[in-house]
């Protein structure tokens, strides 16, 4: 099971579709995702469907962040590995977590649960990150986690009409306890 502490990551289920359509149509997050038009219900409930939890096929593997406090389990974001590369053993990581649980640490601790799995299951020698450089809550809690950067992505990103450059941070295989 992908748990710690109070919280759980889990593949998306058919009653994630209205948060997964209010996450994905959320326009303050396309820049993150790189996302430039909403998505319909049906898309999300084809997604979530038809769902591949194979991650060698898919090279990628979206999971929920589940929060159980008092007694009560809430769906508070989501967790993604994407770029997933076998042969190289690397794949990128992303996590989006809703505007009320932010700065409690329950990112990091999914971060947590997301690299224990990534370096021990998947047998991977690094994982990575891509971060623009307004994020800065991103920048302390991947730096929080050991990533490293490692390079800037000069004006890669277009934001509210300015060039902004995006930062790539490494993890290269921890020592996982």
């Amino acid at each position: 099971m992908l748990k710690k502490d109070n919280i759980q990551l889990r593949p998306p289920e058919p009653e994630d579709v209205e948060f997964l359509l209010n996450l994905e149509n959320n326009p303050s997050l396309w820049n993150i995702s790189n996302t430039h038009n909403p998505f319909s219900r049906f898309d999300i409930e084809q997604y979530v469907l038809l769902f591949d939890k194979d991650i060698y096929s898919v090279k990628q593997l979206r999971l929920m962040i589940d929060c159980t406090e008092e007694g009560k389990t809430q769906t508070i974001g989501t967790i993604d590995i994407f770029d997933f590369d076998a042969h190289n053993k690397r794949a990128g990581i992303g996590i989006t977590i809703i505007e009320k649980k932010r700065k409690k640490g329950y990112a990091g601790t999914a971060l947590d649960i997301l690299i224990k799995y990534m370096f021990t299951l998947l047998n991977l020698h690094q994982i990575y990150c891509n971060i623009g450089q307004d994020n800065v809550e991103s920048f302390d809690l991947f730096k929080s986690r050991g990533f490293t950067e490692a390079g800037i992505k000069k004006d890669w990103n277009m934001k509210n009409n300015r060039w902004v450059d995006e930062h790539f941070f490494q993890l290269i295989t921890p020592d996982i306890h």
